[in-house]
């Protein structure tokens, strides 16, 4: 039984998949979980090309971001902003659960697509799909806008840079273990040309 006393990472379960473009010896995708008193942060970061300079702008987001991870999502992610001006830049999906209210709070600046899928009673998947407004933190932020989602126990959120290919969601089996469905995405869906990580988290509570 789930309630406030409850440990936050013991809310979901997850996995991920990552692999840099061939030839280069870091990546510039990241991601973070991180709990906090009541919730969970949970965000993918992708800095902007490839290599050593990439990777650095996404360890300044992904250590704001591992800071300040109680803050709400439009302060959190103009906080990044400011830290990441003049580096490469980057661009983020984040979502924030609040165990109080049973829901998840998210936003997208850049190209990371997000999705939460949910099974009905016919077992086929519902899909919300996160909104992404154009803009690089670090250089041009957009207006934000977050959007609020109640969750129910076993939807499943994921998101994926733009190393992963669109249509991702298709065929996944919320059976599957987070880890099984990122390994799966990562297989089939990787383009090639780019670093690529995908996050898959199911909320058990």
């Amino acid at each position: 039984m789930c309630d406030e006393t409850t440990d936050p990472l013991q809310l979901i379960e997850w996995g991920y998949a990552t692999i840099p473009l061939k030839g280069q010896a870091v990546s510039g995708d990241s991601y973070i979980i991180k709990p906090f008193p009541n919730g969970i942060l949970m965000a993918v970061v992708d800095g902007l090309g490839h290599g050593y300079e990439a990777a650095e702008a996404s360890d300044i987001a992904i250590a704001t971001l591992d800071t300040y991870a109680h803050e709400p999502v439009i302060p959190l992610v103009r906080r990044c902003h400011e830290v990441l001006k003049g580096t490469r830049g980057v661009v983020m999906s984040i979502a924030s659960f609040s165990s109080l209210n049973k829901a998840m709070t998210w936003l997208g600046v850049g190209n990371i697509e997000g999705i939460l899928l949910r099974e009905d009673v016919n077992a086929v998947p519902s899909r919300k799909s996160l909104l992404l407004r154009g803009g690089v933190l670090g250089y041009q932020l957009p207006p934000l806008k977050e959007s609020l989602i109640p969750v129910l126990p076993g939807d499943t959120l994921i998101f994926a840079t733009d190393g992963i290919r669109s249509g991702f969601e298709k065929g996944i089996k919320l059976s599957d273990k987070p880890q099984q469905i990122a390994n799966s995405i990562m297989a089939q869906f990787n383009r090639g040309t780019d670093d690529a990580l995908v996050l898959v988290v199911r909320y058990t509570c």
